[in-house]
């Protein structure tokens, strides 16, 4: 599998053009008004480890990457660890809530790795709000279809250097698709995991996408997302039955404070 997501990341670089829309670099989101319509993103985070990134997508809901639920060693962190910081910004969130139950995608293989194309495509999970968020200036994000090849799309993070405020990169592209797997040119740090891919559909900000990795491919960095057409609504149907997601593999987050100097080509951040 390993070689399999290698020879298909770089195939989908090579076989597109240089990208000729603007890319956008990274700004900070450091005042109320930098931050709006964008505070129902926030920081996740996890106590004695690190956090994710997520977005609200119901009053009682967010959405993140599936690996954010475990520890190192694929032992399942707890709900209690777990709290949401919406719009979190200089010390401050819109919302805090803290996290009652936290679903993976019923067909994500922990163990699988960030090379396997299948595991990086269910990286999906939804965490349960211990109370719903109604916010005026807080709206769930509703749920775009998939983008396609070309696609220009917009991040929103948390990440290593940057925990205190989210970033917003507004354009960046889409490289490629792959067996359900999204290649992009955000720019994601450690941290990122979770975080929303953003379409504007008819001047409405839609989640297209939730960052799982980030890789390199030919010395270029990119970001893998998961697709959500179909694997979203799988996991909220099974989220309406399912106990706590089951235990296994391995994630990596980032603690506030933490260097990492790792050269792996590609990394969950």
């Amino acid at each position: 599998m390993i070689r399999l997501i290698l020879t298909v990341c770089i195939a989908l670089v090579a076989s597109v053009p240089p990208v000729q829309a603007q890319q956008g670099g990274l700004v900070t989101l450091q005042t109320r008004d930098d931050s709006q319509g964008w505070e129902s993103v926030g920081r996740l985070d996890i106590a004695g480890k690190g956090f994710c990134t997520a977005a609200l997508i119901r009053e009682r809901l967010i959405l993140t990457a599936a690996h954010c639920l475990y520890e190192e060693d694929g032992s399942l962190i707890p709900a209690s660890r777990f709290s949401f910081r919406a719009g979190l910004r200089d010390g401050r969130a819109e919302a805090e809530r803290s996290i009652t139950r936290a679903i993976a995608h019923p067909e994500y293989d922990f163990q699988g790795g960030v090379t396997d194309p299948s595991t990086v495509a269910m990286d999906i999970a939804v965490l349960e709000l211990s109370q719903p968020i109604r916010n005026s200036r807080l709206q769930p994000y509703r749920i775009a279809q998939r983008p396609i090849t070309g696609d220009q799309v917009g991040v929103v993070s948390y990440g290593r250097g940057r925990e205190e405020a989210p970033s917003l990169q507004e354009v960046c592209n889409v490289l490629g698709l792959q067996t359900g797997v999204i290649v992009m040119t955000c720019d994601v740090e450690f941290g990122s995991s979770g975080s929303p891919v953003f379409m504007v559909i008819d001047g409405e900000t839609r989640i297209a996408s939730v960052v799982s990795a980030m890789a390199q491919i030919n010395g270029q960095k990119v970001s893998l997302g998961t697709s959500l057409a179909g694997p979203l609504d799988r996991l909220l149907s099974h989220f309406a039955t399912a106990a706590p997601a089951r235990i296994g593999g391995e994630q990596r987050l980032i603690s506030v404070g933490e260097r990492n100097s790792t050269g792996a080509k590609f990394v969950r951040p």
